[in-house]
C-alpha cells in the first residue's frame, strides 16, 4: 500500500491547473492514474468548477477544527488496536478498530469517536467472529494518523507528531482511556489477611496495560506521569511488556477518568 503526501498532492494540483494531462502527471509523479483523476476532480469541485459533491474536509490538509477530546481517544484505540488498510479494490483507505462483542459500550465509543474526527464520513460495524470491527474510510486517514506503515507496529519507530504530542498533552486522560480500551483491563486481584486472629479474604481493583511495542508503552507512561498516576512494569515477556497500576489512590483516578471496557467514553468521561 503506498499514500501520498500533501506536497506531492500539491505538485500534481500544480501540474494539473497548468493543463497537464491526468497520465502525464501520473508518470511524471509515479502516482496511479485513478489517484491523479480523484485529486484533479477534488480540486476543481472545491473551486466551483465542475458539479459534485464536495469531499470531506481534513484538519490537516484544509484547517478544519479538530474535535480534540475525540481524537485523543481514537488515536489511543488505533494505537492499540486499530489499524489502516487498503486492498486493490479500495481506492479509499479504511481505518479497522477490532472490539469484543461484550463491550458494547466501547463498540458505540468508537464509533462515535470516529465520526466526531471525521464528521463527513460514516462509520460502519462489520460483525466478525467473537468481535464487532468497527470501520470508517477517508483518503485522509494517513494525513490523521501518520503512524501507520508497513510490517509489524512493535518492529519499526513508532512516535507522535507535535501537533498530536499536543493535543495528547492537552487532554491525556482521553489518549489513557483510549488505550487502555484497546489494549487494557481491569481486574480484581484478591489476597488474605489476619484481622483479629481470622483470616479474611481482602479483594482489591487493578488495571494493566500490554503492548509489543516500547514506544506505545512509553507514550501511555508518559500520559500517566501527567496526570500523576503510579505505576511500574510487570511480568515483562519477550513479546510484550505489562504496565500494572494498582496503588489505591492511582487505581481510584484510573475508575474516575477511564473505568471498564463496557463503559466507553462521553465528552471525555466515562459513561
Amino acid at each position: 500500500m503506498y499514500f501520498h503526501g500533501t506536497e506531492v498532492r500539491q505538485r500534481a494540483l500544480v501540474l494539473l491547473r497548468g493543463g497537464a494531462k491526468n497520465a502525464d502527471v501520473a508518470r511524471r509523479l509515479d502516482v496511479p492514474s485513478g489517484t491523479i483523476s480523484y485529486w484533479k476532480h477534488v480540486d476543481r469541485a472545491k473551486r466551483g468548477e465542475c458539479p459534485g459533491r464536495r469531499s470531506p474536509s481534513c484538519p490537516r490538509c484544509d484547517g478544519r477544527e479538530l474535535d480534540e477530546v475525540a481524537y485523543a481517544y481514537l488515536l489511543g484505540l488505533h494505537l492499540g488496536d486499530g489499524h489502516v488498510a487498503q486492498s486493490r479494490a479500495m481506492r479509499v483507505p479504511s481505518l479497522s478498530i477490532s472490539c469484543t462483542d461484550t463491550w458494547p459500550g466501547l463498540i458505540a465509543a468508537c464509533v462515535r469517536a470516529m465520526q466526531s474526527v471525521l464528521p463527513g464520513n460514516h462509520a460502519s460495524k462489520v460483525q466478525r467472529q467473537g468481535c464487532m470491527e468497527v470501520k470508517i474510510s477517508s483518503m485522509h486517514l494517513r494525513c490523521l494518523f501518520p503512524q501507520h506503515g508497513p510490517g509489524k507496529r512493535h518492529e519499526r519507530r513508532i512516535a507522535l507528531e507535535a501537533w498530536q504530542q499536543k493535543i495528547v498533552d492537552t487532554h491525556p486522560w482521553d489518549f489513557i482511556r483510549g488505550l487502555i480500551h484497546s489494549d487494557g483491563s481491569r481486574i480484581t486481584n484478591w489476597t488474605t489477611r489476619l484481622i483479629g486472629g481470622e483470616r479474611k479474604r481482602y479483594e482489591y481493583p487493578r488495571y494493566f496495560f500490554t503492548d509489543s511495542s516500547a514506544d506505545i508503552i512509553g507514550l501511555f507512561t508518559d500520559a500517566l506521569d501527567r496526570v500523576g498516576v503510579d505505576w511500574k512494569a510487570a511480568n515483562q515477556s519477550r513479546t510484550a511488556q505489562n504496565i500494572s497500576i494498582a496503588r489505591k489512590a492511582s487505581v481510584a483516578l484510573m475508575d474516575l477518568h477511564v473505568g471498564p471496557k463496557h463503559w466507553g467514553y462521553v465528552s471525555g468521561s466515562p459513561m
